[in-house]
């Protein structure tokens, strides 16, 4: 269980640094340049990555059960981690009316995709990784919330000091062919991983229990 939880402090401290210390990375940037900065968070990220998947496979072996979560739950974990699905797809594609309202869809995806774990599962391996990953999300949007870079005050990214011959900003330009797009490769996604990817690589089906 160490190697977990040393895995999700790796991890998610380097993923925090914004939440708690934003002026500190800006100074460490202007320091040693964006790209030397990135590639130390890359790396960071890698060695945390392997150490949480190690730990928590680790865990697996012996788990420590804490509550049998019922049928319903794990129907209801179904229906959130297609959500979370398509809002990680819309970080990606440009213009989408979900990434233009709600400006952080990934954070809100990995919120919806460990609180659906959370549902699903109940040993203490699935509390620590699923509760952390939830609770560094809840900051982390916080955060960005205080940086303002929320959702735009009004659904077409206009505000009252706009004039009517101001070009509209393009992250706030919503574009139907690229919603349509993020929803059916959302949809795809989860379906392709719902039911083929996760057994394969984590040996458990969701549908299959």
């Amino acid at each position: 269980m160490q190697w977990l939880v040393l895995g999700l402090i790796v991890f998610l401290g380097v993923h925090s640094v914004r939440i708690v210390a934003d002026d500190w990375r800006a100074q460490v940037i202007d320091r040693v340049g964006l790209g030397a900065w990135k590639a130390a968070v890359s790396l960071a990220s890698l060695a945390g990555l392997a150490l949480l998947a190690w730990g928590y496979a680790l865990a697996r072996q012996a788990p420590v059960v804490l509550w049998d979560p019922p049928l319903a739950a794990r129907h209801a974990a179904a229906l959130l981690t297609l959500l979370a699905f398509v809002l990680l797809v819309a970080a990606y594609v440009p213009g989408n009316g979900l990434k233009v309202r709600l400006r952080h869809p990934m954070v809100l995806g990995v919120k919806l995709w460990a609180f659906a774990h959370l549902l699903a599962n109940g040993t203490l391996a699935d509390l620590l990784l699923f509760g952390g990953f939830l609770v560094w999300a809840v900051f982390d949007y916080r955060a960005a919330r205080r940086r303002g870079e929320g959702p735009p005050a009004a659904a077409d990214g206009e505000s009252e000091d706009d004039t009517p011959d101001t070009e509209p900003d393009p992250r706030h330009v919503v574009s139907p062919a690229a919603t349509v797009a993020t929803l059916v490769a959302g949809v795809v996604a989860w379906a392709a991983f719902a039911f083929w990817l996760h057994a394969a690589l984590f040996g458990v089906a969701p549908f299959g229990r």
